[in-house]
């Protein structure tokens, strides 16, 4: 069984352009995040999936001089970038990851895909999304090739394309759908927000790394949540866009999500 892991990413990022290559510890912030998606046991071939844009020729340039695996697809079309992707690299299994959670923590990825693989043939896509409990930044969704290519052939929703995987989670009749939740039984999904969208969250990444990289680049979960809690000043950088979600301007065409409104 072949396992890939796609990290999507684009330099054209309307709120915060060029995100994915500001500098973290000495490399850029796609360098970082690839490092800790691979230092994952389980994430297999880590593929990072830019678009066939001019302006995406850098990610892939990086990708050559870091060794790091590049595909180039759909500038838009995220659900056909990621398909593509796979087909390409004959996966039988795809996790999607997307490069705005240079936190995330190789434990909760091995978590999600130990999960799958453990209930093999029982779900054909697992997420920690669907509800959400770790703190945002650490979006893990894992799927069969055949939900993938499902979900290609029949989605016709412009933010189901946009998205790659809503068609999957939004008809559980069609797909078996499997979630993880964060052990603690804690939901800080919306009290925490260790992704990148705004220069405040890069202030507050980047903090994180100053504090920890140098101890220990594999820095966790409980690693970040310790500093927080002895560093105040980091832990409120960002706090005005906690909860802020892609799908909350589609609430009125989800079946499955239910808005948490943010405690700011």
């Amino acid at each position: 069984m072949k396992i890939i892991t796609i990290i999507q990413a684009r330099t054209n990022s309307t709120r915060l352009p060029g995100k994915v290559m500001l500098p973290l510890a000495g490399k850029s912030l796609l360098v970082r995040m690839v490092e800790r998606v691979k230092s994952a046991k389980l994430s297999g071939t880590v593929i990072v999936a830019t678009t066939t844009d001019k302006a995406d020729n850098n990610i892939e340039e990086l990708c050559d001089a870091e060794n790091i695996f590049c595909f180039r697809g759909h500038p838009t079309d995220l659900l056909d970038r990621h398909y593509k992707t796979a087909l390409y690299y004959t996966a039988d299994v795809i996790l999607k990851i997307p490069s705005d959670c240079p936190l995330i923590d190789s434990k909760i990825i091995d978590k999600v895909i130990g999960f799958f693989m453990d209930n093999l043939g029982v779900y054909d896509y697992v997420s920690n999304l669907h509800p959400a409990s770790y703190p945002d930044g650490n979006d893990v969704e894992i799927m069969t090739f055949s939900a993938i290519e499902n979900a290609w052939k029949k989605s016709a929703k412009q933010f189901e394309r946009e998205h790659t995987t809503p068609y999957i989670w939004e008809n559980p009749s069609l797909f078996r759908i499997g979630s993880v939740l964060w052990e603690t039984g804690k939901d800080y999904s919306t009290t925490h927000r260790w992704t990148i969208d705004y220069p405040e969250d890069y202030e507050f990444i980047k903090n994180v790394y100053d504090e920890l990289y140098k101890q220990n680049p594999h820095f966790g979960l409980y690693d970040i949540l310790n500093l927080l809690e002895n560093r105040l000043d980091i832990s409120k950088i960002n706090n005005k866009y906690l909860g802020e979600y892609w799908y909350k301007n589609h609430i009125n065409e989800l079946k499955t999500v239910n808005y948490k409104q943010p405690n700011r």
